[in-house]
C-alpha cells in the first residue's frame, strides 16, 4: 500500500496565507521535481503538490506527482496535462470564504487578504474547468486554516461549481481513499475495511449541507459522537 509523503520541500508554489511570497511563483524546477518523486517511490509513497500556479502544477504533472494541492492559478494547458498524467485535483474551495470572512473580522494582513480575493474565483473557475474535463478529484480541505469540523461547508461549493452530488460525495470518500492509496482500508464500509462513517438525520442527495450536523459518528467501528435523540443545531 502506498502513502502520502508531503513536506515543506514537496513540489510547489508560492502560497496565499505565507507572507512574502506569491501564490503563482514556481519555486522547485521539473528535475528536483521528478527527483523527489523517485525517492517517494522507492519507499512506497506518493508525492502530494502544493501548487497554486499553473507553472508549478505543470512541473508537477510533468514529474509525476500524485496530487495537485489548491490549483488555484490553473489554466488550460496544466489542467490538460493533469489530465494525461491522471493527475488528482485537491481543491479546497471553501477556504476563500473563510479566510475573507474571518480575516476582515480579526484584522488579518492586507497582503494575505489581497491574494486570497485574487485566487478564490480563479480557483473555482479552474476546478468546474476541471470537472468538465473529467479530472480525477479528491476532497480536500488545507485543514488547519479553519476549525477541523468545518469540513463538509466544501460538500455544496463543489456541487455548486459543477461536480455531481454522488460525485462530490465520492470525492469526500472511496475516490480521496483512492487518491492516497488507502482504498483497501477506508473509503467504502466493506468487509476488511475500517467502519468510519457518519450518519445524518434526513439525508436527501441534492442537499448535501446535511452533512454539517452528523448525529453520529463511528471511527474503527467505535462511536465517538453520539447526538440522536438530541435536537437538531439551529
Amino acid at each position: 500500500m502506498h502513502r502520502v509523503i508531503t513536506a515543506v520541500n514537496a513540489p510547489r508554489t508560492g502560497a496565499v496565507l505565507a507572507p512574502g511570497t506569491e501564490p503563482g511563483e514556481a519555486e522547485l524546477s521539473e528535475d528536483q521535481i521528478r527527483a523527489a518523486v523517485e525517492v517517494a517511490a522507492a519507499h512506497g509513497m506518493y508525492v502530494a503538490a502544493h501548487a497554486h500556479g499553473a507553472e508549478g502544477a505543470k512541473r508537477a504533472a510533468r514529474a509525476g506527482v500524485r496530487s495537485i494541492e489548491h490549483g488555484s492559478l490553473l489554466d488550460d494547458e496544466a489542467l490538460d496535462l493533469m489530465g494525461e498524467h491522471g493527475t488528482w485535483l485537491v481543491a479546497d474551495v471553501y477556504n476563500g470564504d473563510y479566510i475573507e470572512e474571518t480575516g476582515v473580522r480579526d484584522g488579518w494582513p492586507a497582503e494575505l487578504l489581497r491574494k486570497n480575493r485574487e485566487t478564490t474565483g480563479t480557483q473555482r473557475e479552474a476546478f468546474s474547468k476541471a470537472v468538465e474535463r473529467g479530472l480525477n478529484i479528491a476532497f480536500g480541505t488545507d485543514a488547519g486554516v479553519y476549525p477541523h469540523g468545518a469540513n463538509a461547508r466544501q460538500l455544496p461549493i463543489m456541487v455548486r461549481l459543477g461536480l455531481a452530488p454522488l460525485a462530490t460525495l465520492r470525492a469526500a470518500t472511496a475516490d480521496a481513499a483512492r487518491c492516497m492509496g488507502w482504498d483497501h482500508d477506508v473509503g467504502a464500509l466493506e468487509p476488511g475495511r475500517y467502519a468510519d462513517l457518519v450518519a445524518v438525520r434526513g439525508f436527501e442527495l441534492g442537499d448535501l449541507s446535511v452533512l454539517q450536523d452528523p448525529q453520529l459518528v463511528m471511527k474503527g467501528g467505535v462511536t465517538v459522537a453520539d447526538r440522536r435523540g438530541v435536537a437538531p443545531a439551529p
